[in-house]
């Protein structure tokens, strides 16, 4: 029998192109490599459907790799890498609908549908990741009027551990369609998305700088329940997080100031960059970014489409090298009434850990629909923490350390944290944020008793770990 299973995994292994024995894959950060037995590049729903009937466990799903602690791989597992099951599907402009793989990148996405004068209605600030790995996080981004991304999901189909595959949705096997959907691989693969669509407009940049104390209510009054307000986020400036500056976008009939309709591939980020390197490395790099670049960057009335600026890529942030420092991104979330308490919170805990923040953005969601690991249980306010650390042992304890403070705070707070990043709170702080992850776990039990799905997200908080 033994035999027979591992002739039937080498044959579905050989079938998946490019599959690799014994590979480290690690992600964005470079702080979490992780040796897997073999990693398989499918580009036909019947080799995934046969890699993970065949394989016996574990097994994990892998995207663009931008998610920071491990969520897409686990030692010995065999990785499935999406990205090359990467095409359209079908297309609707009269019913601004699209059906892809998962592996497609959001980028992709935009080029299908920007000559249809369309956009994508929910997506990360960044158009590198892609559609699978954004769906199993649930991700967000400055979309006004928006909660999480699986409020413009229409479907999607699941290969689940047995090879069979399904289709959930809202209406039709809705258990597994809002526990996949922010699940992180730990329900099956999801292997096909039906997404809603939006019209690509011209949109007005505006910015207002003001007291952290104010923001709540020009939000309330200015932006929260403007429909021709399309983006909107706040830079909140360390080390004292007590004033930032507004950014909305708007939609307008002005004519461009830029002309592109996407994100040039070949843009040059040097300045950016640089900037970045000012704010992280010079000792008043903070306040230069706050009274000079700032300003200079913003200074200039900006109309752009829709897609340009929904089209930023990553490389922007990314640094010379991240051998000796890296940048990494968490993520905190409270109830609105709440933010500025928290912020307060934050600040202390960030300026007594010398924690180098290079920058803190507050974003709104509205409350998540139904999904079992929701991040947005009530309406609340994102606070993404973007920060440089070194990679050195004793600096990742540090790190460790200030974290879970943090995530005490915003369970105080009423609020939770993200998971797609480093995982370092603890189990007993992943059920406090995530009071439904029981519920999760017993539908993981039903549709995968073998605990086939897994990554090192998992791996720390599921039933089989320490204190699961």
């Amino acid at each position: 029998m033994k035999l027979a299973i591992g002739l039937l995994l080498c044959a579905t292994l050989a079938t998946a192109p490019g599959a690799r024995a014994t590979e480290t894959v690690n992600d964005i950060t470079q702080l979490n490599p992780i040796v897997v037995d073999q990693v398989a590049h499918p580009t036909r729903l019947e080799q995934i459907v046969q890699l993970v009937a065949g394989h016996p466990g574990p097994i994990a799903i892998g995207g663009g790799r931008y998610s920071m602690g491990g969520q897409t791989a686990t030692e010995q597992a065999l990785q499935i890498d999406m990205r090359s099951f990467n095409q359209v599907l079908a297309f609707s402009p009269e019913r601004k609908e699209i059906t892809l793989q998962p592996g497609i990148t959001w980028r992709a996405v935009q080029e299908f549908i920007d000559p249809h004068g369309l956009s994508v209605s929910i997506m990360q600030s960044y158009a590198n990741f892609t559609v699978g790995g954004a769906l199993s996080v649930n991700a967000h981004g400055r979309y006004v009027g928006y909660g999480p991304l699986v409020s413009s999901v229409k479907s999607i189909k699941l290969v689940l551990a047995d090879g069979q595959v399904v289709e959930a949705s809202p209406q039709h096997n809705a258990e597994l369609f809002y526990g996949a959907i922010g699940g992180y691989g730990g329900l099956g693969v999801i292997v096909e998305a039906t997404l809603a669509l939006s019209d690509n407009v011209r949109l007005l940049r505006s910015v207002e700088e003001m007291p952290v104390e104010r923001y709540r209510d020009y939000f309330n009054s200015q932006i929260k329940d403007h429909p021709g307000v399309i983006l909107h986020n706040a830079v909140l400036y360390p080390d004292q997080y007590q004033t930032l500056r507004a950014v909305s976008y708007s939609q307008t009939e002005l004519p461009v100031t830029l002309q592109e309709r996407l994100t040039p591939l070949d843009r040059n980020y040097w300045k950016e960059q640089k900037a970045m390197k000012v704010v992280s490395q010079w000792p008043m790099g903070k306040t230069i970014r706050q009274d000079l670049i700032d300003p200079l960057v913003l200074k200039k009335p900006q109309v752009l489409w829709r897609n340009r600026e929904a089209s930023l890529d990553v490389r922007e942030l990314e640094p010379e090298s991240r051998s000796k420092r890296t940048y990494v991104l968490q993520e905190y979330f409270v109830p609105p009434q709440q933010l500025e308490s928290f912020v307060k919170e934050m600040g202390s805990t960030l300026r007594a850990h010398k924690v180098n923040v290079i920058n803190l953005s507050i974003r709104h969601a509205k409350a998540d629909p139904g999904t079992l690991l929701a991040w947005a249980k009530t309406e609340v306010f994102a606070l993404v923490l973007y920060y440089q650390q070194s990679t050195a042992p004793a600096e990742r304890q540090e790190v460790r350390t200030w974290t879970r403070a943090l995530v005490d705070s915003a369970i105080h707070h009423g609020g939770s944290y993200y998971l797609p990043y480093q995982i370092h709170a603890t189990p007993q702080q992943f059920r406090a944020a995530y009071p439904r992850a029981g519920e999760f776990f017993a539908l993981k039990a039903r549709v995968d008793p073998q605990n086939k799905f897994r990554n090192k997200l998992w791996d720390a908080y599921g039933p089989a770990a320490p204190g699961g």
